[in-house]
């Protein structure tokens, strides 16, 4: 169920960086939401009106969704300046930023092990940063922006993780459409009848991920599926050099390697710590 969802994570990103290059980042995430919404209708339909009309902790509910609709902005921004497997391998450091931002934010234990292999992700990260410079500061920088929200976005995710999955995705499109809706008449691009479809698959292919990884979630413990999230950064470079004639740097395919390994080095120390 990971690996198809990573496949499905993939072939959406292709899609967006397809998109982004004729119609604004706004205009995509509006069409998206919609499409996924209408997917996600019946599911909406069965859940109490009053968790969603009132959800907990309604402040965090709103931080989650400002922090998820700035990522998918963030990255569909940086992957119309850079390279598809460019801009990946910035996203796959997001265990490293996470593990941080636990330590410092919520305290988590953060012990030798942990520490050095963060350390060795950062590395990771400033080899893929050198090479992201090639294509210019900004595209860097979004990149880099998005990884930080995404990591504030898991991060608030897992304080909600007590809330039905359906009210967060229900909140998560919605706060999208709303962002895009407000962006819209500054970068509305008549579309295609043809690129409509593709827009509004690119909210259905969206959702079918995100219900594959709920449902690897339920089968086995994180620790055990998430690596398989890896296995993108593949993807990336074979879409990449097949739709986009793309060829990723020997600098960035070295980065990506170590952020990677530290990765894996972060999951067995999570899977040894959560066996007694």
């Amino acid at each position: 169920m990971m690996s198809a969802a990573v496949l499905a994570f993939s072939l959406n990103d292709v899609l967006g960086k397809w998109l982004v290059a004729t119609y604004s980042v706004a205009q995509v995430l509006v069409l998206r939401s919609i499409a996924a919404l209408v997917v996600l209708a019946p599911f909406i339909l069965r859940e109490d009106i009053g968790h969603l009309l009132r959800p907990k902790r309604p402040w965090l509910q709103a931080g989650r969704v400002a922090f998820g609709t700035i990522e998918v902005a963030c990255f569909y921004w940086a992957v119309s300046m850079m390279p598809l497997a460019d801009t990946m391998a910035f996203w796959m450091a997001t265990p490293i930023f996470v593990a941080v931002a636990s330590a410092v934010l919520l305290q988590e234990k953060l012990d030798r092990g942990r520490f050095v292999a963060v350390v060795i992700g950062f590395v990771g990260v400033l080899l893929a940063l050198g090479a992201g410079l090639d294509f210019g500061w900004l595209p860097t920088l979004v990149a880099i922006l998005g990884v930080c929200v995404y990591s504030a976005y898991l991060l608030s995710t897992r304080a909600l993780r007590g809330t039905s999955a359906t009210v967060l995705a229900a909140y998560q499109m919605g706060g999208a459409l709303l962002f895009g809706l407000v962006m819209l008449p500054f970068a509305w691009i008549p579309p295609t009848a043809f690129d409509v479809l593709l827009l509004m698959l690119l909210g259905v292919v969206g959702v079918a991920a995100h219900l594959a990884v709920t449902r690897s979630l339920a089968l086995a413990p994180a620790p055990v599926v998430v690596p398989w999230q890896y296995a993108m950064i593949l993807w990336g470079i074979l879409f990449g050099w097949f739709f986009f004639d793309e060829v990723p740097t020997a600098t960035m395919l070295a980065g990506v390697a170590v952020i990677i390994g530290a990765g894996f080095w972060l999951t067995r120390l999570e899977l040894r710590a959560a066996r007694p």
